[in-house]
């Protein structure tokens, strides 16, 4: 989202393709379908506010307290920090050593030697979980695990129940078949079984630091907890509590009420029936028709929801739609669960069984160590797949690039740190400059959002644009001009990037400058972190080679509405080049937020082009907006991943928790270094004027020629 309530109105585009890409094994692909026209962009607002306050919200959600679970088990929203501190173990911290037996030996940290290059990431497993019997059961999600897996990065995998020692093995016997497929080169075999480690040993057996992470860093919402469905019935000995797994999150988005329901026989549910009017549809997974076919036809039965249970010896599938069955509109909730034979006895005998739907805490599933040896959590799963493990990894992979990167030679100033940025006014500082600020050729923004509290969930909950102004003369026209641009994630506070603005050093003029950092007013709270880098080419460590200063910008145009009257606006800028200048760049950052019935801007596909003395025809395109994972991919050049959001799919120029990367081309060649030049802009959606109907969206640019010598 973006500037303006326009963005928080709806910032969305092709959901078929994101569905598409969730759909099938195999499918996260870069294949575009459809290629053009995006029916049901209307609705694609409802899946990001489904997404933002989770699947279950329909549903009453216990708050829990540490106490509720005894000494060190966890804290609820309410008191969020209590176990953490009593515990003295939280996100950032060093991670402390730790012995485990495997079932290939003993697993230690720190190794003897130090191997300072691994990461680890544990997993916990609970047959009392749907979602993660689903996660090991799907043949996509091993897949992604094996194809995915960075080397270096070590995964532990546990269990909390009794039968850990028949769960690991399980686990094991489920990855190595898929091993032996895709890891065909006996060394490859070995060297990906070494990051593997299976923990037969109950976690509340351990006897460490481990369970008290799990218990503690409770996870609310997108499968976490437990999902679960309560049935009630004369006719059954008791009641009968079952887990479940919600249909995919952005295909059926209508949840379950926390109110009792009537169940009723629907068969198999490939086709119409009468029996579930205004009940919950009970539907078998057999018969010859897809998943959607039996919830469409449930629907069009009137049910208020459909059960699918899984024959005997099946696991649970993650139920989706398919390509064009996306398309259609489904406002009933479903879910799949095990065979339950007292269940479908009572109904078969026409007794009355009435079932509810429920979210019992649990302890957290997932958290990590990075390579800086670092405790970390792992954010949110949005669907069954080992794909947000192997995000997670990259991450620590990304994190230890930048890390290097911070440790070049550079002449660092401090504009903010862990400043609350909140409402009109933003985050602001002035700060003193180096006193030789002009022989420096390089700037960077070293950025970084944390959070009110120490965990994720104590994070704003939307995604936003935020903005860095500069001002260092009042009476300059470059006063409050961007320097720059990052979009926050949903609900994590592990971002952090480093962005070249050195173009724009002659915007930084004065040896005092006012910094300005802020984001919608209306957000919750980020604590940002800023650091000015500056650097000279004279430093030959610095990663820099160009010898080149800028000293002069020349500011071209900015954005706006985007509908039938964007480009009436923008006239034709004419220019000399200064005398004493060897190149020429230009230099944009560009980013489309807002919905229109196309997904304009955020999720449509926009070209920007920027026409020299009208023969070159300079052109920035997004065409990755509205790719089913166009955002997850990028994880190894800084997006946060595993957000509480919808962050997996391509923007209209950026991503949700990422900085915004400035758009440079090198010019020098298309001016005219003696006479006068001419540069117009246009923007174009499919090759033409945008003319949205409805709700336009809205362009944020900024915009320069950078004179340097």
């Amino acid at each position: 989202m973006a500037r303006g309530l326009r963005a928080m109105a709806g910032a969305w585009g092709p959901l078929q393709l994101l569905l598409l890409s969730l759909a099938l094994p195999g499918s996260e692909s870069r294949a575009r379908w459809p290629p053009a026209d995006c029916p049901g962009c209307e609705r694609l607002w409802k899946v990001k506010e489904h997404t933002v306050y989770g699947h279950d919200s329909g549903l009453a959600m216990l708050r829990v307290n540490a106490e509720e679970f005894g000494s060190g088990a966890g804290a609820g929203a309410e008191a969020p920090h209590e176990a953490d501190s009593r515990l003295g173990l939280m996100p950032g911290m060093a991670a402390p050593p730790f012995s485990l037996d495997t079932l290939d030996g003993r697993l230690s940290y720190p190794a003897v030697p130090e191997r300072p290059d691994r990461s680890f990431i544990f997993q916990a497993f609970t047959n009392k979980s749907g979602f993660l019997e689903c996660l090991w059961s799907s043949p996509a999600s091993l897949v992604a695990l094996v194809d995915g897996l960075p080397p270096h990065t070590h995964l532990v995998f546990m269990s909390f129940d009794d039968s850990a020692p028949r769960d690991v093995r399980w686990m094991k016997q489920q990855l190595i078949p898929v091993m032996e497929a895709r890891l065909k080169n006996i060394s490859r075999f070995k060297d990906f079984l070494s990051q593997l480690h299976f923990v037969p040993i109950p976690v509340y057996a351990l006897g460490n630091w481990i369970p008290a992470i799990f218990y503690a860093w409770r996870c609310q919402q997108h499968n976490c907890g437990l999902a679960q469905i309560v049935f009630t019935s004369a006719e059954l000995n008791m009641t009968v509590v079952a887990k479940r797994l919600d249909a995919r999150y952005d295909w059926i988005m209508k949840g379950w009420s926390s109110l009792p329901y009537i169940l009723r026989d629907g068969g198999d549910g490939c086709n119409i029936s009468s029996r579930v009017k205004n009940a919950v549809a009970f539907i078998s997974d057999e018969g010859n028709c897809s998943y959607f076919t039996k919830v469409n036809n449930m629907a069009n039965s009137e049910a208020l929801g459909v059960l699918v249970y899984v024959r005997l010896g099946r696991p649970l599938q993650d139920m989706n739609c398919r390509r064009e069955e996306c398309l259609t509109i489904i406002n009933i909730p479903a879910s799949i669960m095990h065979y339950q034979k007292d269940v479908i006895e009572a109904l078969r005998n026409h007794a009355k069984v009435n079932v509810t739907f429920q979210h019992t805490p649990s302890p957290n599933f997932y958290f990590g160590i990075d390579k800086e040896g670092k405790l970390s959590e792992s954010g949110w799963f949005l669907y069954p797949s080992f794909n947000f493990i192997v995000w997670q990894a990259q991450w620590f992979i990304y994190m230890k690039i930048l890390n290097t990167k911070l440790q070049r030679p550079a002449t660092i100033k401090n504009v903010f740190n862990d400043t609350v940025m909140q409402g009109d006014k933003g985050a602001v500082a002035t700060v003193e400059l180096p006193e030789d600020l002009y022989s420096y050729d390089h700037l960077e923004l070293d950025a970084s959002l944390s959070c009110p509290g120490t965990k994720d969930e104590t994070c704003p909950h939307w995604d936003h644009t935020v903005q860095l102004y500069v001002c260092c003369m009042h009476s300059s026209s470059f006063c409050n001009l961007e320097l720059g641009r990052w979009i926050t994630p949903f609900r994590r506070r592990i971002g952090r990037w480093l962005t070249d603005v050195s173009p724009l050093l002659p915007l930084i003029n004065t040896k005092q400058c006012t910094f300005t950092m802020k984001t919608a007013p209306w957000a919750m709270p980020w604590k940002p972190s800023l650091n000015l880098r500056f650097s000279k080419r004279s430093q030959s460590s610095s990663g820099y080679r160009s010898s080149l200063h800028p000293f002069k910008l020349l500011q071209l145009f900015t954005g706006g509405i985007f509908d039938k009257n964007y480009n009436k606006k923008y006239h034709p800028i004419k220019f000399v080049v200064p005398s004493s200048t060897k190149k020429v760049e230009l230099y944009a950052v560009i980013t489309g937020h807002g919905s229109d019935e196309n997904g304009c801007g955020e999720f449509c596909v926009t070209s920007h082009h920027f026409v020299i003395n009208g023969i070159f025809n300079n052109t920035r395109t997004f065409d990755d907006a509205g790719m089913p994972l166009g955002c997850a991919n990028q994880v190894l050049n800084g997006v946060v991943p595993n957000e509480h959001g919808t962050w997996l799919y391509g923007r209209n120029g950026w991503c949700d928790g990422q900085d915004v990367a400035p758009w440079r081309k090198d010019v020098t060649k298309q001016v005219n270094m003696a006479g006068t030049n001419s540069i117009i802009y246009f923007g174009w959606f499919k090759g033409k004027d945008p003319n949205p109907k409805k709700n336009p969206g809205e362009i944020t640019m900024y915009s320069y020629l950078v004179f340097y010598k």
